[in-house]
């Protein structure tokens, strides 16, 4: 197979490694890392950019790898076994590829708005896996993009991609300054006939979200994991809910409060087509 092949921590391998931890390296290099088997195979299945794929040179390939060395057109590059290891942040061994791919643009005309509109905006996360699962759990219930927003945790750390189990690659996923920012594309939506409601969640809702109509196009808003909402989205909240609990517990964690109201709206919306569909049905035969 050719390719390059690498041995030592070199120029390359140092930048690569940069990207771990680093994410002003990642914003000036515009990659990162992508690691996993069902990660890889996404971000190829999407269409994003693969600049190189890094693979184990002690051993043989799987058929996957055979399949992705020979199908996609990139720097193939070998490595000692350890280099890699240390590239996947693995301590059980090498693993068998990693992918280095190219950023998508932070443009919010990415996620598409239409009559049944669905989108998740993160304020000011802190911790990068809460990012991966709240992707996971958009893709999961049908969302078409989330939006994180502030001085936030990275959506390109490795930590954030591992989370979302290759979702990233499915759902667009957009990094705004502020609320400023994406007001503009609201009122820019707005204007073009689609009347996004903006609902945030808090603890102090005006309504409980499985009381409130969902089905609606909504952007969903989940505040930072310490302080919730900034002032400055509370502001353009056209409603705030609240998910009802009956325990000891004050509060849920960023992604599980996400993943709750995203289920509810997916539920409402499948419930409200189900109803469209059996009115539209035709009246079966007499007797």
């Amino acid at each position: 197979m050719a390719g390059q092949r690498i041995t030592t921590r070199n120029a390359r391998f140092q930048q690569w490694h940069a990207l771990l931890a680093n994410r002003n390296k990642r914003k000036r290099q515009n990659e990162f890392l992508v690691q996993g088997v069902r990660p890889i195979t996404m971000a190829v299945e999407h269409g994003w950019t693969v600049r190189a794929l890094l693979y184990d040179a002690s051993r043989p390939l799987s058929r996957w790898a055979e399949e992705l060395m020979r199908d996609i057109r990139t720097d193939r590059v070998a490595m000692a076994p350890e280099l890699l290891a240390e590239l996947g942040e693995r301590a059980d061994g090498a693993p068998e590829v990693l992918a280095v791919v190219e950023m998508r643009p932070d443009d919010l005309s990415r996620i598409t708005v239409h009559d049944a509109f669905l989108g998740v905006l993160f304020d000011r996360p802190t911790q990068p896996g809460n990012i991966g699962s709240i992707v996971r759990s958009a893709d999961a219930f049908g969302a078409d993009g989330l939006i994180v927003t502030g001085h936030a945790a990275d959506v390109y750390d490795p930590k954030a991609v591992r989370a979302t189990t290759g979702s990233l690659f499915a759902l667009p996923v957009v990094r705004s300054p502020s609320h400023h920012e994406v007001g503009e594309w609201l009122a820019a939506e707005r204007a073009r006939g689609h009347g996004v409601l903006v609902i945030g969640t808090d603890e102090h809702g005006d309504a409980d979200a499985d009381a409130f109509d969902l089905t609606r196009p909504s952007l969903l808003l989940i505040g930072n994991e310490t302080n919730g909402l900034s002032a400055g989205w509370r502001e353009l909240c056209d409603h705030v809910v609240s998910i009802p609990m009956s325990g000891s517990a004050s509060s849920l964690n960023a992604s599980n409060a996400a993943t709750v109201v995203l289920y509810e709206a997916a539920r409402q919306r499948r419930r409200a087509a189900q109803g469209s569909a059996k009115r539209g049905a035709p009246a079966g035969p007499r007797e």
